[in-house]
């Protein structure tokens, strides 16, 4: 039998504690039905005053918690208490409000801000000042949903990154249980409780794998965690740089019938399609990132984005998986997002992300932090022009700055582009910043035979020759780097012949186009035709 693992970490609070591991997230923020009226007559007054409920109700909150609290509990209460009622921190938010943004993107970005801040400060005491601003902002946005944090199980050994002060004074802890944290300070707020509560604790195990109900130990003595056989520790920190080599192929492969090696890959359109992976086969060309992200409250929320990314990225094992950031826009709304100028002027994909950054930003962060778990490309959507991707990649350097300033696990992945838009099509050449290129059929035969989304799936078949010679063209300049084609023209055995002809060697199809894709290639040669006796 394998023996227990062993973590080294360090002591923040004496004594032993054992009990089922409860995995702590971030909250959620509002869902779209629970959104604050943001309309243009009324952002900056309705919006800030939907925070200033939300603030109003944090505080009261925080006030019947220190009923009876003891001194050093009441202090920490005080403290956060006042940071809510900082003018300051109103001006930053509202000044947020009045440029447009949406009201829990301001708030996220101004507590962000602040926390970025203490994170990277010299001093241990105001790095350990970080958490109890996370503990403000997530009240709020749980205020703002009329979702408060939920309490977990007594007895339960906590195990997160770091803990937020409210929520252990919130917890009974007279039923035993314990702490087990990632990061975390000795200087902390936590810490210092945790101490005055008897409460076992330990900080800086450096991420570890577990699951919710494993039984977990700490040693608050020694200054140790024990997990179950079978956990292990999650890599430390990868320096953000640009992988380099061929990143996008190696997914299933198969060879025509004289022999040119075809790459297979999987589109996932939900994330209830993940657990149905099977990496054995396939990896996955194609994310559609927007169908996790039902509102605004969705697309403000890192540690949402971040779990779901991860899901898949480790659910592929060593498979390659391009996720395609946020195509929103135009025929896709976001709820919570209609109001804003930059959807009413009609921008979609990369443009409105780049017209909306905060979106941008917050999807980058997850992004970076998930390419730590596995073979990550990004693709960007709906790319017209070069500085396109030139002006999102520096979001992207941007953003892994300031995560490694919080030393938070990070890698850059390849960034490359949706090729949809005919008149990138025919500059590929002119796209030197594009670390690979996948055709996307669907909008591409749109825009070429100027049809009505409506109406596309009646004229594919009639743009169908234009579509073949347009991609035929195209590939010649991509300049050998990776190129796949996503579109629903690549799981239609009706089209194989004209794509392969075209140059195509890499195919990302729905699961369940991939049998009748398999069985069309095998039957063909590399330049399309029929093979002898087919």
């Amino acid at each position: 039998m394998a023996e227990p693992l062993r973590l080294q970490a360090k002591s923040a609070s004496p004594g032993i504690a054992s009990g089922p591991a409860f995995l702590a997230e971030e909250p959620k923020a509002p869902s779209a039905a629970e959104q604050p009226d943001t309309a243009p007559a009324s952002r900056a007054v309705g919006g800030y005053g939907a925070l200033e409920k939300a603030i109003d109700i944090s505080i009261s909150e925080l006030e019947h918690l220190a009923d009876g609290a003891d001194a050093e509990s009441r202090d920490i209460i005080d403290f956060q208490i006042e940071v809510l009622r900082d003018p300051s921190i109103a001006e930053a938010t509202g000044a947020r409000l009045e440029a447009d943004e949406n009201v829990v993107f301001a708030w996220v970005a101004t507590l962000d801000a602040y926390i970025g801040e203490l994170e990277a400060a010299d001093e241990e005491q105001m790095r350990a000042r970080a958490v109890d601003i996370l503990d403000i902002k997530n009240r709020v946005l749980g205020a703002l949903a009329g979702t408060p944090i939920a309490d977990f199980p007594p007895g339960s050994v906590f195990v997160g990154k770091d803990m937020e002060p409210s929520r252990f004074l919130a917890h009974d802890w007279s039923k035993g249980g314990g702490i087990a944290l990632f990061a975390g300070s000795t200087a902390g707020h936590v810490a210092l409780l945790a101490r005055a509560k008897s409460v076992p604790m330990v900080i800086g195990t450096g991420r570890f794998s577990a699951a919710d109900g494993d039984p977990v130990s700490v040693d608050g003595n020694a200054g140790a965690v024990i997990l179950q056989a079978g956990s292990m520790l999650i890599p430390p920190l990868v320096p953000a740089q640009e992988p380099a080599g061929d990143t996008q192929t190696t997914g299933g492969e198969l060879r025509t019938a004289d022999g040119v090696p075809i790459l297979f890959s999987i589109n996932i359109n939900d994330p209830a399609e993940i657990d149905a992976l099977d990496p054995a086969t396939a990896g996955v060309g194609l994310m559609r990132s927007e169908f996790s992200i039902t509102s605004v409250a969705d697309a403000a929320n890192e540690e949402q984005q971040l779990a779901i990314y991860r899901r898949v990225l480790e659910q592929a094992g060593d498979r390659p998986v391009t996720i395609r950031m946020l195509d929103i826009g135009g025929d896709k709304p976001l709820p919570g997002l209609e109001d804003l100028p930059a959807l009413a002027s009609g921008l979609r994909g990369i443009r409105l992300l780049l017209a909306r950054p905060e979106i941008a930003r917050v999807q980058a962060r997850a992004l970076l932090r998930a390419a730590v778990f596995g073979r990550l490309s990004v693709m960007l959507p709906m790319v017209t022009f070069p500085d396109e991707i030139d002006r999102m990649r520096d979001i992207f350097r941007e953003e892994a700055e300031k995560l490694g300033r919080r030393a938070l696990h990070h890698r850059m992945p390849p960034i490359g582009m949706m090729v949809e838009v005919p008149a990138a099509a025919l500059m590929l050449d002119t796209f030197g910043s594009a670390a690979f290129f996948s055709f996307g059929t669907n909008d591409l035969t749109q825009y070429l035979a100027a049809s009505a989304r409506d109406d596309i799936d009646a004229d594919t078949g009639k743009a169908a020759p234009a579509v073949l010679r347009l991609l035929a063209q195209a590939v010649k300049l991509t300049a050998g780097k990776p190129v796949s084609i996503c579109g629903d023209m690549a799981g239609n055995p009706h089209y194989l012949p004209g794509l392969l002809a075209a140059g195509l060697r890499h195919f990302s199809v729905a699961p369940a186009r991939r049998p009748a894709i398999r069985s069309a290639i095998i039957g063909l040669n590399a330049d399309g035709t029929r093979a002898a006796g087919e």
